[in-house]
Parts: C-alpha cells; structure tokens; sequence
C-alpha cells in the first residue's frame, strides 16, 4: 500500500505503529492514540505533557512555525508550553545562513511564549531539498490537571476560534505567490500570507480552559478542521453533527481555495482551536475569548451515535463529514 502524503492513515496507525511501543512503564499515563495531540506523563506530583510534530509543508517561517505547531499541541491540554527541543533536517547544499535563519525564527518564537530551547540535533541531510524542522515542546502542570482531544461528552457544543484554513492559507499565499499574484488582488494576497500571525492558539486554548466547563481542546492541523472534528470525535468515541454555515471561512481562504479548487475544511488550519464544551458554558467561553479579541463560534454539537458523523450543508441536507485522506495542502501543492 503506497502512503498518500502527509499523516499515516489512522488504521495503519492503529494496526502498525501502536503495536510497537517498546517497554510499559507506570509513569506513562496517556501514549499513542489516534486524536490525542501528545502524551502524558506522571512524574511525582507533576504531569509533564509532551508533543513532537514536524514541519515539512513549509519553506518560510519554518522555524516559526515548528515552535507554534508544537507549543499550540501542548496548550489543547490546557497548560502552558515550556521547554522545546528541536531537529533541523537541512538540504545537502545548505550554509550557515540559512542555519542562522531558522535558529533566529525559533528564538523569536519562542521567546514570544515564554519557551526555552532546552536540546536536540542538526544537520544537512543527503538527497533532502527542502529543510524539515522537527520539535517536541513540554509543559508541566499539577498532577491530573488538564483536558485532552479524547474528553468530549455526547452533546457538548463545538466551538471554533478564528477560522478554517489559516496555516494552510499562509502557506500557499507565501509559497505559490508568484502565481497566485495572476489571480487575486495584491492587497488580499498580502493579507492572506499574514495569517501566519494568527497560527498560534496558546492563548485560545488557556483562556478557554481557565473559564471552565471545557471537556476537550484539539489543534486541527493536517486535515484541517474536518479531519481534527473526526480525531476528537474517535478520541472521544462519540459522533458529531456540524453546520456548515456556521464554520467560519475567512475571504482570502475562499479565495485561493477556490483557485485550487481545495476544501477549506480540509485544509491544514493551525491557529485554529476546537473546544468541547458543556452546553452551559459554551458562552462564557466565546465572551472570554472575544474579549481577547478572538473570534469563537458554536459550529456543532457532539452525540452519541459513534457512526453519525454528518455535516449539515446551507441548504439543509446533510452529508457525511468529510475525512481527509491526505491535507488538501499537499492537493494544492501538487498543482
């Protein structure tokens, strides 16, 4: 079976890389499992949570991104991301200079987040063309305190911070620009490449925690929001019903989707959050978040049928909720 770009499917997932974990140790309190954004570790009266994802869609920023991407999995537990470790995977012919550029980026970034870079490896790597960042961020909290992917219950609201598609947006708006520049407005492509300022959801995750009433938080990076509602949905073992007109899509991710002809719900969507919710305190936490200035929306609802997983179009009929074989990133990319 040849692999489509991107994620292993979670089947292979389940049936390989699960089954092989090495050693079982009582200090591991969550592992591997599909959805869940990292692991959880027991250590005296402290949880460690760690996260490891690499960046390999991206040229620019990519030693931003590979801080954010990371810091972004941590915070979905509900803590603060403190410690980073990081493997620079560069091209045969690269210099110093462009050592010096992803090392400047990550500094910045994580300074930006009060993370230090504790660790971790680099070197120009045969036959690679592009560079690939890999990095695995830390937190720590008080024993037992967070959430993961896998808490949501059967009718809690859904609710969405920002929008659809916005890494993915960043990416192809900086890295196609040459021609994307034939085929929309120069100031709305200058604004789609700087949605990169919005790929962080550290402070979306931790303001809507620290409300209260949240049951799970998850990070919708490849296979954009509807890939990340299907990995909360397994996670939690609950189907989920959602409403296509209440997902926002911001213009210039309608825009250069449809000049890709991609689906912005199955495009990579760091910066985006996905909140589990009680349905009492679903507003509270879009009037916490908005009065941080981040928008926040209900977009579905959680329910008990493990096999419902639908999407409610603007007309009314409902679908299956798409489950991406592969981020329609790599789709536009190719094109």
């Amino acid at each position: 079976m040849k692999l489509p770009p991107g994620k292993i499917p979670v089947d292979i997932l389940k049936e390989v890389v699960f089954k092989n974990l090495g050693a079982t140790r009582k200090e591991v309190i969550i592992g591997p499992a599909a959805g869940i954004d990292g692991a959880v570790l027991d250590i005296g009266d402290k949880s460690l949570i760690a996260s490891m994802d690499p960046i390999t869609g991206a040229v620019e920023r990519i030693g931003w991104l590979a801080v954010n991407v990371n810091a972004n999995d941590v915070a979905t537990f509900g803590v603060d991301p403190a410690f980073l470790f990081s493997c620079m995977l560069l091209p045969e012919n690269a210099d110093k200079a462009l050592v010096e550029a992803i090392s400047s980026q990550m500094n910045a970034a994580a300074k930006d987040l009060g993370i230090a870079i504790v660790g971790g490896h680099c070197e120009s790597t045969p036959s690679l063309t592009n560079p690939i960042v890999v990095g695995c961020i830390i937190g720590l909290t008080a024993k037992g305190c967070y959430v993961t992917a896998g808490g949501a219950k059967a009718d809690d609201k859904l609710i969405l911070t920002k929008s659809a598609g916005i890494e993915g947006t960043a990416i192809l708006a900086t890295d196609r620009e040459p021609m994307l520049k034939k085929a929309m407005d120069a100031q709305m492509l200058q604004a789609a490449k700087s949605f990169y300022n919005q790929i962080s959801v550290v402070k979306d995750a931790l303001i809507a925690y620290r409300t209260g009433g949240v049951h799970a938080m998850h990070d919708p990076t490849e296979g954009g929001v509807a890939g990340g509602i299907h990995e909360m949905a397994d996670a939690s073992n609950l189907g989920v019903k959602i409403f296509r007109e209440a997902v926002p899509v911001q213009p210039e991710t309608a825009r250069i989707c449809g000049i890709f002809q991609i689906d912005p719900l199955q495009l990579i969507s760091s910066g985006a959050l996905l909140i589990a919710a009680e349905p009492e305190s679903a507003d509270a936490i879009i009037c916490s978040l908005k009065r941080e200035q981040i928008p926040a929306a209900v977009i579905g609802e959680f329910t008990e049928n493990t096999r419902q997983r639908v999407l409610i179009k603007e007309d009314g009929v409902a679908e299956a909720l798409p489950r991406p074989l592969s981020d329609h990133l790599w789709v536009a990319l190719r094109r």
